[in-house]
């Protein structure tokens, strides 16, 4: 029989059932996913090392069009500071943007040998639900996420280290968090990923040193 494990599977795959974790982070024109702007989405793919401890790859990120009749609440572009119509910000239509990080996310789930990629966000729900609009509303046949479950960091980050605010928890977490960059979709996945590759390597360190504890000793 084989004892081994998931959490200390050694590879991507087996660790999380096939699934490959990737974080993601949008930023909205309020809350509601049906009728509120999707402006920015970025997503943060991990991998896994030969140690078996998670890394953060590089971040893909776009700025994302409002799409047609969409709500925009004033007091959300107060929090995000985005401007919606500068000239520069290279905003794509939904379906282009959901194209561009779509790509990447295939592309790392088959490099890890998984067969869908799984959401973690911070109040991930949040995430997913925005996501999944902006899938239903182009008609996107190729999503790569599981259309329902996902990790939450807030989640995680009480149970490891007793704190639910993203900031809060990073920074108990031992990295490095700037307020003045927080609400930007790209800072907040990137940041998210690293907090839930340190919880999910911490727990791998405490099980390695389980088992080196409870490991029969040969004279």
């Amino acid at each position: 029989m084989d004892t081994t494990s998931n959490s200390t599977a050694s590879t991507m795959a087996g660790r999380f059932r096939g699934f490959l974790p990737v974080i993601v982070d949008v930023e909205t024109g309020g809350f509601e996913s049906e009728r509120d702007a999707l402006l920015e989405i970025a997503v943060v793919p991990v991998a896994m090392e030969p140690s078996g401890f998670l890394v953060p790859q590089p971040a893909v990120a776009a700025n994302v069009e409002p799409f047609p009749g969409a709500n925009i609440d004033p007091r959300s572009l107060e929090i995000t500071g985005i401007d919606p119509d500068h000239p520069f910000r290279g905003a794509l239509p939904e379906r282009q943007a959901l194209d561009h990080v779509f790509n990447t996310v295939r592309e790392a789930v088959k490099a890890a040998g998984c067969q869908r990629a799984v959401l973690v966000g911070h109040n991930a729900a949040f995430d997913l639900a925005f996501l999944n609009a902006a899938v239903r509303r182009v008609g996107h046949k190729r999503n790569p996420f599981h259309p329902f479950s996902c990790f939450d960091t807030a989640t995680l980050g009480g149970l490891a280290y007793g704190q639910t605010v993203l900031s809060k928890a990073v920074l108990a977490a031992g990295l490095a968090f700037d307020t003045r960059e927080a609400h930007s979709a790209i800072y907040d996945a990137e940041r998210t990923a690293e907090l839930f590759c340190e919880i999910v390597n911490r727990w791998r360190r405490l099980e390695l040193a389980e088992r080196e504890q409870t490991a029969p000793v040969i004279a």
